[in-house]
């Protein structure tokens, strides 16, 4: 193992057990799937840009909505990393879910701009207790039952269940918002709130720290030593410019549809099937990576979602749709593949962190990009938006992905 990175481990009191899967262990994993349901079965997503301008929101203001969010997670991601490792996975996942339940309930009463940003920042703060602290449970239920190597197939699994099930809300959203565009929102309290029994039955897989680590300090350890590390390095950067390609272009889908003239009743139904697009080749992402090997699957996954943008700048139409749906194909693919890069050059006890560590910066790039994008596509037009978007992501994306293109196949971790 390469001895380059980390904490030293006299910072915490770790305790190990290694055994065959547990049945705690498996109730780990449907607790996962049960909190990724919660967090994706999202109702208000097909019609939150309709919400958004029928409260009278210009797209930029949209945008800055989105950008204070991201800056909600911004402030809290690396350190909710970070407590999800001293404290525990299984207490910030719990955090995070009443916050997330929070913030829907004080959108379902909410009005003009300052409020939707207050609840906003509250979902944020949720979100940032959950991202990382999931995917660092995940990996580490399994390999204290040393079954790593199925990582990117159960990250790919949950991923497409909460693709799934985002796609089914779509239908069900769309169908309350022909009650009221406010109606989603109810609905989608009590959706957030399953989070809350399913994080609390969770069970912390395969260690637990007794000690708090003594500073701060020790966060920007971790990062100035994360990035010194050349793979995994390339590997937070390039999949933390994916991640903001795939949270930009979510945005741009619903001003898309608008623009095509699609009919606000199928928006809905395109939204279901956009997401069940996602949720079909994040399922087959780890047999994808098997039969293209590691440089071939991550090429595809950049000149894909590129050439996406690319081609919907160009083509604004009804048949321009099935661009869509490729850029959500690669997507599928592009989730569990990065996330796993990240994982196998991460030890166990600051995994949370350095996962946080990529929504920090995919955030952070959001809330820079979100508002200038909004401010072309008012200004200028939708498509010169997708052009640049696109164009900034191929740029990125390759300029980062450079070392682990010029490394070979080999499973080399920091385990």
């Amino acid at each position: 193992m390469n001895d380059l990175f980390f904490f030293k481990k006299s910072t915490h009191r770790i305790c190990y057990f290694c055994s065959p899967m547990s049945g705690s262990m498996r109730f780990n994993i449907i607790s996962l799937y049960l909190i990724k349901f919660a967090k994706w079965f999202n109702l208000v997503m097909p019609v939150v840009v309709i919400f958004y301008q029928d409260n009278g929101l210009s797209m930029q203001e949209i945008f800055w909505l989105k950008s204070i969010y991201s800056m909600a997670i911004v402030f809290m991601e690396i350190p909710s990393g970070y407590l999800a490792d001293v404290w525990g996975r299984k207490h910030t996942l719990l955090l995070g879910a009443i916050l997330g339940a929070g913030g829907f309930a004080l959108y379902s009463f909410s009005y003009g701009f300052w409020a939707f940003a207050v609840a906003e920042i509250v979902l944020g703060l949720g979100h940032s207790f959950v991202s990382g602290a999931d995917s660092a449970m995940l990996y580490d239920t399994l390999k204290s039952s040393k079954k790593t190597d199925q990582y990117i197939k159960q990250e790919g699994w949950i991923t497409s269940a909460g693709n799934f099930a985002e796609a089914i809300a779509g239908v069900t959203g769309g169908l309350l918002a022909t009650i009221s565009l406010r109606m989603p929102f109810y609905f989608q309290f009590a959706i957030a709130a399953i989070a809350i029994p399913a994080a609390l039955f969770l069970k912390e897989p395969k260690w637990h720290a007794k000690e708090v680590a003594q500073s701060f300090s020790t966060i920007l350890q971790t990062i100035r030593k994360t990035f010194n590390h050349r793979e995994l390095r390339a590997a937070i950067l390039v999949s933390s410019f994916t991640g903001t390609a795939s949270l930009t272009f979510a945005w741009f889908v619903q001003p898309y549809f608008k623009a095509a003239d699609v009919p606000l009743s199928a928006f809905g139904i395109l939204w279901t099937l956009l997401n069940l697009s996602v949720g079909v080749s994040s399922f087959l992402s780890y047999k994808v990576e098997k039969r293209l090997g590691q440089r071939n699957s991550l090429l595809i996954i950049i000149f894909g979602l590129s050439l996406s943008y690319l081609l919907a700048a160009w083509e604004i139409s009804l048949a321009g749709i099935a661009i869509l749906f490729a850029f959500y194909l690669f997507r599928g693919i592009a989730h569990p593949i990065l996330k796993d890069y990240i994982n196998r050059y991460t030890q166990s006890e600051v995994r949370a962190t350095i996962l946080s560590l990529r929504n920090f910066v995919i955030r952070i790039n959001f809330a820079i990009i979100g508002p200038l994008l909004g401010y072309l596509t008012d200004e200028f037009s939708l498509g010169t938006a997708l052009l640049v978007a696109g164009i900034t992501y191929l740029v990125a994306a390759l300029a980062t992905a450079l070392p682990l293109l010029s490394t070979s196949s080999s499973k080399e971790t920091m385990e």
